[in-house]
C-alpha cells in the first residue's frame, strides 16, 4: 500500500489587481498519495526548493486575452520551477530516488502527469542543488540565451544591465565580462550596488533611487553611449535608455518588472530614437531556448568551477513564508535569486 502523507500547498486564493498581498495566496493542508496511477508515465515527487520569480505577478491575474502563460486558478496551488527527488515513478527516463528541477508545486508533494519534457535530470549535483532554480536552471538560460541569441555581443561593447543583482541580471552581467564587454549595472540600494561592483565584477554600478535625473545617470556612465542594454524592469529607465544608445544598439527585452503591479501600464516617449539611431529592440521567451539548455548547463558548470560566474541567492525556509518571499520583489527586499526551502536532502 503506497503511504498517504500530509501536503501542505501554496493556493491562489483570488484574482489579483495591483500590488499582490500575502492574502491572496494561502497555505493549506490536503492529504497525498506517493504513489503514481497504475500504468501511467507520471512522477511523484517531494519539493525541495520552490523559485520566486516576477513573471508569476502576470499569472495572478484574469487575462481576457491569453497570456503566453496560463492565468492560476484560484483555489489551486501555484506552480513555477523547483528542484526535486522522484518518489515514485511510471516514465522508464525517471528512477526512485533521482534528483529533478523543472516545473512543479508549491506544495510539499507533486504528481508530474507529464515529465517530458517538464522535467530534467541534475547532471552535475556537485554544485548547490538550489542553483538549479537559478543560474543552472531558467534564470540561467534566460540570461544566456538572451543576451547570447538576442542580444549577440562581441568584445569592447558597452552593456548596460538594469536589475542587475537580480536573478537574470547577475549572470547577464557576468557574461559580458566573461565576452570582453563593459558592464555596468543599475539596481534598487547601495548594498546591491557595492554587490555588483564587489562580487560580480561590474565596472561600475548606480543605484537608481537616488538619481534625479536616469538620462543623466546614464550619460555619466556611458559618455559614448550604449551598444546593448538588456532590459528587466521598462518604464522609466527604458525611456532614459532611449537616448543614450549607440547608433544601431541593441535593446533586448528581458522583463519588465516595474510595470507587473500597474492598471495603466507607463507609456514610453522616446521610442523616436528607435530609428533616429537605427536601434533593434527585440523581446524573448525563455522557452524560445530550452533546445540549447544542455549545451548552456555544460558552459556554465564550468564557469562555476572556474570562478568566472559566481551567484547571490536570497533562501527563505518553508511554504509559510514562500508568499511574502515573492511579494518581495516587486519592493526589492531580496538581494540576490528569491528562493524558497521547503525540504533538505
Amino acid at each position: 500500500m503506497a503511504a498517504v502523507v500530509t501536503n501542505r500547498r501554496v493556493i491562489l486564493k483570488r484574482y489579483v489587481t495591483g500590488l499582490p498581498s500575502e492574502d491572496d495566496m494561502e497555505v493549506v493542508t490536503a492529504k497525498t498519495t506517493l504513489a503514481v496511477p497504475a500504468g501511467s508515465e507520471a512522477v511523484m515527487v517531494k519539493n525541495l526548493y520552490v523559485s520566486c520569480d516576477p513573471y508569476m505577478r502576470g499569472r495572478m491575474t484574469r487575462h481576457e486575452v491569453p497570456s503566453y502563460v496560463p492565468d492560476y486558478v484560484p483555489g489551486e496551488v501555484i506552480t513555477n520551477c523547483g528542484v526535486m527527488k522522484v518518489v515514485s515513478s511510471g516514465h522508464p527516463d525517471f528512477k526512485d530516488g533521482d534528483l529533478v528541477w523543472g516545473v512543479t508545486g508549491w506544495e510539499e508533494y507533486t504528481l508530474v502527469n507529464n515529465p517530458k519534457p517538464y522535467l530534467h535530470k541534475i547532471n552535475y549535483p556537485e554544485f548547490p542543488l538550489s542553483y538549479y532554480t537559478g543560474v543552472l536552471g531558467i534564470a540561467g538560460l534566460t540570461a544566456y540565451g538572451g543576451f547570447f541569441e538576442v542580444s549577440k555581443p562581441k568584445k569592447g561593447d558597452y552593456v548596460f544591465v538594469s536589475a542587475a543583482s537580480g536573478a537574470v541580471g547577475q549572470i547577464v552581467g557576468q557574461l559580458a565580462k566573461i565576452t570582453g564587454c563593459y558592464v555596468v549595472g543599475s539596481a534598487g540600494s547601495d548594498e546591491k550596488v557595492k554587490l555588483l561592483k564587489t562580487k560580480f565584477g561590474f565596472h561600475d554600478a548606480f543605484n537608481y533611487k537616488k538619481e534625479l535625473d536616469l538620462e543623466g545617470a546614464l550619460k555619466r556612465c556611458f559618455p559614448d553611449g550604449i551598444d546593448i542594454y538588456f532590459d528587466n524592469v521598462g518604464g522609466a529607465m527604458l525611456d532614459a535608455v532611449l537616448p543614450n544608445m549607440r547608433i544601431g544598439g541593441k535593446i533586448t527585452i528581458c522583463g519588465m518588472i516595474s510595470q507587473y503591479n500597474l492598471e495603466r501600464p507607463d507609456g514610453v516617449r522616446n521610442l523616436f530614437y528607435l530609428f533616429a539611431k537605427s536601434l533593434r529592440m527585440e523581446g524573448f521567451l525563455v522557452s524560445n531556448y530550452i533546445a540549447i539548455y544542455h549545451r548552456y548547463e555544460k558552459e556554465m558548470a564550468g564557469y562555476l568551477r572556474e570562478g568566472k560566474v559566481v551567484y547571490v541567492e536570497d533562501i527563505v525556509e518553508g511554504l509559510e513564508v514562500a508568499p511574502a518571499a515573492l511579494i518581495g520583489l516587486f519592493t526589492g527586499r531580496n538581494v540576490g535569486k528569491q528562493l524558497v526551502t521547503i525540504a533538505r536532502e
